[in-house]
């Protein structure tokens, strides 16, 4: 089985290691109570690393959801440092219980990825964009057209993991990514895209369309 299909994300397996481990030794030591919040604590882990298979909608003009959570965000701004061009911006919030495996908004070919460290604010909050850690992917679809998605860490995310290299060559609603416990991603797309959502919309990774391109 792929890494990327597998029903458990594999960047979460050493956390389930650890707090299984943890939970036996407490159950061979007889030390009951702490044996059954360590096996409560497994079992999230498990859930919040879940990697479930979703049903990507058809139309190559979509732009579908990367990740699973809440709409904060929807405006034309000026997106001053990798295209440097007026974009639609599109905020997506991952709280602690959403699926934090991401997927790809539109097919296309990566032509650059961009890390950079940063602070961990609360990603709810506007300034995240431009001062937490992130991850921003440039996507040139097969019109022509450029799009950013960017994984940005949160308040108690500290992970960021990204499985693409510049030259793939992707497809829509395949997964690309995870970030570890809370975060959001922002997506930029060409003025004049047509929005399918509304602020405070709940969207799934992979099966809500976020909006058609023209």
């Amino acid at each position: 089985m792929k890494r990327e299909r597998a029903p458990i994300a594999v960047e979460g397996i050493p956390f389930v290691v650890i707090a299984g481990i943890i939970s036996v030794l407490f159950y061979v030591a007889g030390l009951i109570i702490p044996a059954v919040l360590f096996t409560l604590v497994t079992l999230f882990v498990i859930w919040f690393f879940r990697n479930p298979e979703r049903t990507v909608p058809p139309g190559d003009n979509n732009v579908i959801s990367p990740a699973d959570g809440k709409i904060i965000d929807i405006r034309e701004v000026d997106e001053a440092r990798i295209l440097k061009k007026k974009m639609l911006k599109i905020s997506i919030f991952m709280n602690l219980f959403n699926v934090h495996v991401n997927r790809l908004p539109c097919t296309g070919k990566v032509v650059d990825i961009l890390y950079n460290p940063g602070k961990f604010v609360s990603a709810n909050l506007d300034k995240a964009s431009l001062e937490n850690e992130q991850n921003a992917v440039v996507l040139e679809t097969p019109a022509g057209e450029k799009i950013i998605f960017i994984q940005i860490a949160g308040l108690i995310a500290r992970r960021i993991v990204c499985w693409l290299r510049e030259g793939q060559y992707v497809k829509r609603g395949e997964r690309f990514g995870l970030i570890r416990f809370g975060s959001r991603v922002d997506v930029y797309l060409p003025v004049g895209t047509d929005v399918s959502v509304s602020l405070g919309d709940k969207v799934k990774a992979g099966e809500s369309i976020l909006a058609r391109m023209k």
